[in-house]
């Protein structure tokens, strides 16, 4: 299915637990062996660039045939803290950072990664125009706002591309924000289709997280939000079983479904996941509709 996008996030060593460098290689030829080839990075992803410069040994010299979206406005302090900046000196110097790592002249797309309380969001957008203008990117986008921020970002630089949450149990953005971003004419990105793994249906009711994992912190894996996710994908099993595909491949196959979605933005720490990722087809109406059923 060419309506997913390969995250490097879980790759990038911030907050994932137990993932080796030769994880990461395996993993990432998984995906390409897969067919696979629109990928996400970030100045962020890793305390040193690590996704970026895992990409940049991946495309080597077939960059023509690799999509790149990149994202900056996030950093990480030298004790680790994430900082967003979104002044011009940060989103320029850290752009031109990401190629250099990458080893690409310039982005496919790239986009605020979050917006800075302490500059107004036009600001940054302009500062993202001037790099579009300067030929470090075909096209700029935005991700983590809301439909306000958005249509003001849109109103200070041309706007093609958006990145939000969405998946079986999170479909808030339907409602205003989707629909938003397609009447400002912007491509749709979404991520958490699997929901940090719990909608790929591995993770235990008991599951234990090792420690420093992120994903006890999100109250999708807490309490009663955790049980209730629970009760659906156990629905899930008897569809999955029916169809002859697996849990994520219907998380992933529904958010990449639903109307305004130009792709779902899904990542992997193993090779046997980035294999299920990119075997994932398209959804029959009856099998979206049975999955909306479930909610």
């Amino acid at each position: 299915m060419n309506s997913i996008t390969f995250g490097l996030w879980p790759l990038a060593g911030v907050t994932t637990v137990g993932v080796t460098a030769d994880d990461a290689d395996a993993t990432m030829t998984a995906i390409i062996d897969g067919g696979l080839t629109a990928f996400d990075t970030a100045f962020s992803y890793g305390y040193d660039g690590e996704s970026d410069q895992l990409l940049g040994r991946f495309i080597g010299n077939d960059r023509d045939r690799f999509s790149v979206t990149g994202k900056v406005g996030q950093r990480w302090s030298a004790d680790h803290k994430r900082i967003v900046d979104g002044s011009a000196a940060t989103l320029c110097a850290d752009a031109e950072t990401s190629l250099k790592r990458i080893g690409i002249e310039q982005f496919d797309v790239l986009m605020l990664h979050s917006p800075d309380p302490n500059v107004e969001i036009e600001k940054s957008a302009e500062t993202m125009g001037e790099l579009l203008h300067r030929g470090l990117t075909k096209r700029v986008g935005v991700c983590n706002v809301d439909a306000e921020q958005l249509r003001r970002f849109s109103g200070a630089v041309a706007c093609t591309a958006v990145q939000c949450p969405l998946n079986l149990l999170q479909r808030d953005s339907l409602d205003d924000f989707i629909p938003e971003a397609m009447k400002l004419g912007c491509e749709v990105h979404v991520f958490w289709a699997l929901m940090k793994g719990l909608l790929a249906g591995k993770i235990s009711r008991d599951h234990q997280f090792a420690e420093g994992d992120s994903r006890p912190g999100y109250e999708v894996f807490q309490g009663a939000a955790r049980q209730h996710a629970h009760d659906v994908i156990d629905q899930m099993k008897l569809i999955a079983e029916s169809t002859g595909k697996t849990i994520a491949q219907l998380s992933i196959g529904w958010a990449a479904s639903q109307p305004g979605v130009s792709s779902a933005l899904v990542g992997a720490r193993r090779p046997e996941q980035a294999q299920e990722i990119a075997a994932t087809t398209r959804l029959s109406p009856d099998v979206l509709a049975a999955l909306d059923a479930l909610i």
